[in-house]
């Protein structure tokens, strides 16, 4: 599995925060309190609200959320200290089709800095320190989901 985040331009940091993460899925996790959700459109809802949720609490001060040009759309916008950050969140019920972060591709960096560019275009936000974070969400069934967040998981 290691080769996928390799290929995703992931960092050496990212990826060790993914082992770290799929270690945390062996039998015997904590369990609590998970919900449910039946279709793609809540269940990236319910990330995005989780994601930012811990983003806020680890002091990040949101500025925008689903951020929509006609390039795409931004998912978190947030500043921390000096660093306007630009959060990908993505959220999988399961790791069958690999860990959630793997879902940012080169494409999708790329597709994330132009969003990036247009977001600072319209916007009166400047910062010694642009930051492209990921944010990935595993929901799982009656246990709390599990967050991974990587900082600069891409420059």
């Amino acid at each position: 599995m290691t080769s996928g985040f390799a290929s995703h331009g992931l960092s050496s940091t990212a990826v060790q925060c993914i082992h770290s993460f799929l270690q945390a899925l062996a039998p015997g996790a904590a369990r609590g309190d998970g919900r449910r959700v039946s279709t793609t459109i809540e269940l990236g809802s319910l990330g995005e609200s989780i994601a930012a949720t811990y983003l806020t609490d680890a002091g990040l001060r949101l500025l925008d959320r689903n951020w929509r040009c006609r390039e795409g759309e931004l998912d978190i916008v947030a500043r921390e200290g000096d660093a306007l950050v630009f959060c990908e969140v993505k959220t999988r019920r399961g790791i069958g089709f690999g860990h959630p972060v793997e879902a940012v591709t080169a494409a999708k960096q790329r597709r994330l800095r132009t969003l990036a560019q247009r977001w600072l275009a319209g916007h009166d936000e400047h910062a010694p320190e642009l930051r492209f974070d990921v944010v990935g969400v595993l929901v799982r069934p009656s246990r709390p989901a599990l967050v991974t967040h990587l900082r600069a998981a891409f420059a």
